[in-house]
């Protein structure tokens, strides 16, 4: 398994440890696994052969077998939790099988909103258990409620950035609504259209889903987990603050 070495410590940043688990942040891009050598789980254990994470209070395996507790598409940056064995797996896993998890993001979208409202928006647009593309958004079959919440943070006169907190958790959820309302996902390949992947591309040089996993909270375990990425991903902040000149 070739890794370049070089590049760990600025690729995957920690952002807390505990017991059994470790929490980072991923950037987009990257898988979180099937892609061997390349991906999150890879790159994660190179960094603890190589002495980049700390592993002390840690509570690991003895093959150190690594393990993502929850889903993030790849080209979705943010925060990512790991567990370390088998117990610590199944216990955080049933918390996200519960819904007992609470999952914020950050969504560079197109278009603007009326601000004169300041308490949280929804999209609650039933979505079909398999995502269709930018035709179909919806997807095909039956439907089932979604539900998602946003709040306006900024806007520039063509994008806005939303503080985003599912109550459910479809798949592409957020991209699919967003979609849906006429305020796609920048740089979204599979709900945005060409044209405006090809403008931010070629005259922006923006050239990544808007999309960040801002915060994970487990509050009902003892102790609870708090797992929070406090800054907008750069790419993203310069495309809204160029659009403001």
């Amino acid at each position: 398994m070739n890794i370049d070495r070089s590049k760990i410590s600025s690729d995957i940043k920690v952002l807390k440890t505990g017991d059994g688990w470790i929490g980072i942040e991923k950037p987009c891009g990257i898988s979180v696994h099937n892609d061997p050598g390349n991906d999150v789980l890879s790159i994660v254990t190179a960094m603890i052969h190589d002495n980049h994470i700390d592993l002390e209070g840690i509570k690991i395996e003895g093959n150190n077998q690594i393990q993502p507790v929850h889903r993030l598409d790849k080209d979705t940056s943010g925060v990512l939790l790991l567990a370390f064995t088998s117990d610590t797996l199944r216990k955080l896993s049933n918390y996200f099988h519960q819904s007992l998890v609470h999952k914020k993001y950050l969504a560079l979208v197109h278009g603007n909103f009326d601000e004169s409202e300041q308490d949280f928006k929804e999209w609650d647009y039933p979505l079909s258990k398999d995502a269709g593309g930018r035709n179909n958004p919806a997807g095909n079959g039956r439907k089932v409620k979604a539900k998602t919440c946003f709040k306006i943070l900024r806007q520039s006169p063509h994008y806005a950035l939303l503080e985003i907190t599912l109550i459910t958790g479809r798949k592409h959820q957020i991209r699919r609504h967003a979609k849906l309302s006429g305020h796609p996902v920048t740089a979204d390949r599979r709900y945005s259209s060409k044209k405006s992947i090809n403008f931010l591309k070629n005259n922006k040089g923006y050239n990544r889903l808007g999309l960040h996993a801002q915060s994970i909270e487990i509050t009902d375990m003892d102790p609870s987990i708090i797992i929070i990425s406090k800054k907008i991903p750069r790419e993203m902040e310069v495309l809204l603050n160029q659009d403001r000149l």
